[in-house]
Formats: structure tokens, sequence, C-alpha cells
């Protein structure tokens, strides 16, 4: 019992955080990204309380079934994936004590500055070297490349 109240302080005590993937520029065929990579990556960092991948309606069931069955809430979106994204993060921007973005789009450097200006720690993650955002890596608080 004692270590059970233990462990609920451990976690109480760690950041929380929000996982926010690109999916259609993360999980491309030239990168090869593993959600459970990403995932373990945002979590290595605080208490993941969201995990959200946005795909479009193009979106395979068979990937749809994959991210779900590793822990990801799966947001379909009919229009541009990237401003569903934009909108949800910084919507939720006061919800946690970390924001991770998992893209190569540049366009979510303004949801990172937002968040940073709300003293809000932000975490960029990239799907491949040649697929980084020099502009979202220098706009994160950190930053890191999937190789």
């Amino acid at each position: 019992m004692r270590e059970r109240l233990r462990e609920a302080v451990s976690k109480a005590d760690e950041p929380t955080v929000g996982l926010f993937v690109d999916g259609p520029n993360v999980l491309r065929n030239e990168f090869d990204v593993d959600l459970d990579d990403v995932r373990t990556l945002a979590a290595e960092r605080g208490r993941l309380d969201v995990a959200r991948l946005y795909l479009d309606e193009h979106a395979t069931p068979g990937l749809i079934q994959a991210a779900e069955a590793r822990g990801f809430e799966v947001c379909i979106t009919s229009g541009d994936v990237d401003v569903k994204l934009a909108v949800d993060a910084t919507a939720a921007i006061d919800d946690f004590d970390l924001l991770v973005i998992a893209s190569r789009d540049t366009d979510f450097k303004p949801v990172l500055e937002h968040a940073a200006r709300r003293g809000i720690e932000t975490f960029a993650i990239a799907p491949g070297a040649h697929g980084r955002s020099d502009a979202l890596r220098n706009a994160a608080h950190d930053a890191v490349t999937l190789e």
C-alpha cells in the first residue's frame, strides 16, 4: 500500500505532457517512423495526458487501428490536418506543462512560440534529418530528430 501511495505522489509531481502528431508529415515511407518511439520520447519528459495523432480522410483503417492500439487518440479531418492540429494544440496549451509537436511542418512554429510566451515548455520531434524544419527546431525549447 505504501508503495502505491509513493507511486501516486511521484506521478503527481511529474510535468504534464500534451503530444500532437502531424500524421501526414510524420508517417511517410521515407521516414520509417515508429509511433511507439514518438510516444516514448514524449512520455520520458513527464506524464502523458494527451497523445493525439492527426490524419486525413485517406488514412487506412489499419493505420487508425495501429495508432489506437499504441494509445493514441486519432483525429480524422476532411480538411487540412495542420489547421485542426494547430487549433487543438493552441486551445489546450494551458492544460500542460510541456507541449510536444511531432512534425516537419513550419506551420506549427507559431503554436510553439505562443506556448513559450505562456510559460509552457515546448519540444519538437522531427521525423528524420531531411524532414527536419529548422524553424520548428529553433522555436522549441528542445528538439530531437528521429534517425
